[in-house]
């Protein structure tokens, strides 16, 4: 899937690279992320490596993944340009790639996560491990090589279920997570990975941002994503009648690919140290019925109901009403430019034309 042809693609590459963010701290320095071939971290690659050509950035890229092929195949088009350094890495090991690393890292961002259903009941091991032991290994890797800052990629998943008495969730909100559940591994080890973060902070004097994700979408998703909106993104790109496995009445925020890496940068370079920002605009919030209900109607499709399997339901969140206020970024300066409709219609636009 070569991305780098679309238009509407390389446009919201483009624009991310326009926003009015102080970019100069990227200037001649390096930015390493783990999960680099994920939706928010190809993104990612594909802004700063843009800007690179804009704007003359030069800025040097590190990009950790457990598959080159994977990585090659994503991103063959800067195959051979030295601002990219692939390094063939699984997060949950010790870090032993010193040798790799050719100039002082200063930023870090740990991206890589499993973020979907079926990983969260297939592989709950891998899941844990990669947000508390893999955050650790990129934490000391991070103090080692005197990082500027580091970014900790965490989760609306903290917040667990509301409690009824809000209607947005600030970031100091807290709600309940049964904690002695197979699913709470997500959740449970995002909100443990936040405070793991806060302790090299403290212990260490990292200087550490967390960016907390809402639930996110675009053209950079997987294809074996088996969240409920990348099923029915998928659904759209087949022309087919969106397939719902519950009541859809979980409300919950959303987030355009192209703004939340924009939100994920508004945090790294403007961000204050020690800070969690949820990255959420309440144009984008919605019940899940009506996400397969726009999702349908750009092709003129239905809705049908099916019963999931018991891996699927091992999977699921039962959080039902999970929505972010976002205010704190947005005082920073960062503004959404999707709302949730804009944002599935130009997803599926995209990656039905490649």
């Amino acid at each position: 899937m070569n991305l780098y042809t679309n238009e509407l693609y390389m446009e919201d590459v483009r624009e991310v690279g326009k926003i009015d963010l102080p970019w100069e701290k990227l200037r001649n320095r390096s930015l390493m992320l783990s999960g680099a071939t994920g939706l928010l971290g190809s993104f990612l690659v594909d802004v700063i490596m843009e800007k690179n050509v804009t704007d003359n950035l030069n800025c040097t890229l590190y990009a950790l993944g457990r598959s080159e092929q994977k990585v090659k195949e994503r991103f063959l088009k800067f195959t051979d340009d030295s601002h990219f350094i692939f390094i063939s890495y699984d997060v949950k090991q010790a870090f032993t790639c010193d040798d790799l690393v050719t100039s002082p890292v200063d930023y870090i961002l740990h991206l890589a996560s499993n973020t979907h259903p079926v990983q969260y009941s297939m592989d709950p091991i891998g899941t844990i491990a990669t947000n508390i032991i893999g955050l650790q290994n990129m934490l000391d890797f991070a103090v080692k090589h005197k990082a500027v800052r580091f970014a900790f990629a965490s989760s609306n998943e903290i917040y667990g279920e509301n409690r009824g008495d809000v209607d947005t969730f600030d970031e100091r909100y807290c709600g309940y997570i049964d904690s002695n559940t197979l699913r709470a591994g997500y959740p449970e080890s995002k909100r443990c990975g936040e405070a793991l973060c806060q302790a090299y902070r403290s212990q260490k004097g990292l200087d550490v941002v967390i960016p907390r994700f809402t639930r996110s979408y675009g053209p950079t998703m997987l294809m074996s994503d088996t969240k409920a909106i990348s099923q029915f993104i998928k659904k759209g790109i087949e022309g087919e009648d969106v397939v719902l496995k519950s009541a859809g009445t979980q409300y919950y925020s959303y987030t355009y690919v192209a703004d939340a890496v924009s939100g994920l940068l508004t945090i790294l370079l403007k961000g204050k140290c020690g800070e969690a920002y949820n990255i959420a605009d309440e144009a984008s919030d919605i019940m899940l019925k009506d996400v397969a209900a726009i999702i349908a109607g750009i092709n003129g499709k239905e809705v049908v109901f099916e019963t999931p399997d018991a891996i699927e339901v091992l999977g699921y969140s039962v959080v039902t009403k999970a929505r972010l206020n976002g205010s704190k970024l947005q005082a920073l300066g960062w503004k959404p430019r999707m709302n949730i409709k804009t944002g599935l219609t130009r997803t599926i636009k995209i990656l039905q034309e490649l």
